[in-house]
């Protein structure tokens, strides 16, 4: 059985610049194609001097009294406000905000862990909201939250500012840690931070390679079966 088809029966969407014959107003304020002010006319008369120079007559401050027109070229104004549109948000920098979770009783290891991606997300340029979770009676002793919420941005003060101090917030304690300058300039960067080693442990030597082992020699016996050492043909030479 086919599928009904489904329409979309939003309006579409729909330029609301009024030009040329949308313009309904008697008289206009006219700025010709040179940027030049001509003063207030008929709108007519205003559309008559844009066709006259084969332009159009475009509508830029509808809540002026009386609206302001302009005389240009609509299709190359749209495309210009499309590119600088596009250039703008090319340049925009997109922030995200992460979320690291940690215990008021963390363990060391855990604790490195975590604040190993906190790292990474400030590197990144990312803001992290840093949270602590009290459970049960944890909440009625939030100074070891807010000791281990400075903690942290003491160890990342290089990398991290504190845009938000730790607040409790119910049961749940949080702290908005930003990218410093010196990461959103550039002067310092993931590739700059090197490999910390687990609990503060420097990396072990690498092991020695084995010394070879010496292959035993052959054994032979002779007629009367004494054991001789090497081969048949080394013994008959």
């Amino acid at each position: 059985m086919p599928v009904p088809r489904r329409f979309d029966r939003r309006p579409p969407e729909r330029d609301t610049t009024r030009t040329n014959e949308r313009i309904r107003v008697p008289q206009v304020r006219l700025i010709d194609e040179t940027g030049a002010q001509a003063g207030i006319m008929d709108t007519q008369q205003a559309l008559r001097y844009a066709q006259s120079k084969d332009l159009d007559l475009v509508e830029v401050a509808p809540e002026a009294r009386p609206p302001v027109c302009r005389v240009l070229d609509y299709s190359k104004y749209k495309y210009e406000q499309a590119q600088k549109q596009k250039h703008a948000r090319k340049h925009q920098q997109q922030i995200n905000v992460r979320e690291i979770k940690f215990r008021p009783k963390i363990a060391a290891h855990d604790y490195a862990t975590k604040k190993g991606h906190v790292e990474r997300f400030l590197l990144a340029k990312d803001k992290v909201k840093v949270t602590i979770m009290f459970r049960g009676r944890e909440v009625t002793h939030p100074e070891r939250g807010v000791a281990l919420l400075n903690k942290l941005a003491e160890e990342l003060a290089e990398i991290a500012t504190v845009d938000q101090r730790p607040n409790l917030d119910g049961r749940n304690m949080t702290m908005l840690l930003g990218p410093s300058k010196s990461v959103i300039s550039g002067e310092i960067s993931a590739e700059d931070e090197p490999t910390a080693a687990v609990d503060g442990e420097e990396a072990a030597p690498a092991a020695e390679a084995p010394a070879p082992v010496e292959r035993a020699k052959p054994v032979t016996r002779d007629k009367q079966g004494t054991q001789v050492l090497g081969t048949p043909e080394q013994l008959a030479d």
